[in-house]
């Protein structure tokens, strides 16, 4: 039996289905930064040629591995001396308000890990600038007007910060404060 051309609506169907299927993670991505936009802009390289047989890999089933698939947004903080920091988010929540959880996370050590703060429930988050004890960030979040029943949106600015420890450990808790 001969293959039939796919319908244009046949088509837009499936599209729009495999589009829903993770429609609170595809809703939280994260703004792209300039520098990664010019980088999508580039020309493609050529593609590659297979030189050896392709391995088959099964799905991972580790515990952890649904979780760290949820992160959406992940920013390395690289002005922290020899703390390793990072901020990031994960997709959650209810998608019409906010959905991305914000994080910052220091780098115990192998046997306790991370040290985890949630930051909060945003639509998108921005590093402005950091500097040693300090995360400069421009919060993008949904606000509710209960009398006219409409979700809008506001950006404000915070101010995250941490005691520097002389020892380089990992401080015990963070504030955030509001800037302007």
């Amino acid at each position: 039996m001969g293959e039939h051309p796919m319908k244009p609506v046949t088509f837009l169907v499936a599209v729009l289905g495999l589009a829903a299927c993770d429609a609170q993670v595809e809703t939280r991505k994260a703004e792209v930064p300039p520098a990664e936009q010019a980088a999508a802009t580039a020309p493609a390289a050529a593609p590659l040629t297979a030189s050896g047989p392709a391995a088959t890999l099964q799905p991972d089933a580790a515990p952890d591995v649904q979780t760290a698939a949820s992160v959406v947004s992940l920013d390395a903080l690289k002005n922290q001396g020899s703390l390793t920091a990072k901020l990031f988010g994960t997709a959650g929540g209810d998608p019409a308000m906010n959905g991305l959880y914000t994080y910052l996370a220091f780098f115990h050590d192998p046997a306790e890990g991370w040290r985890v703060f949630r930051l909060g429930d945003v639509l998108g988050y921005r590093v402005l600038s950091e500097a040693p004890g300090r995360v400069d960030l421009e919060i993008r979040e949904s606000t509710m007007d209960e009398a006219a029943g409409a979700i809008g949106e506001r950006t404000r600015h915070v101010i995250v910060g941490w005691a520097v420890a002389a020892d380089g450990s990992v401080p015990p808790t963070v504030t955030v404060a509001p800037a302007r």
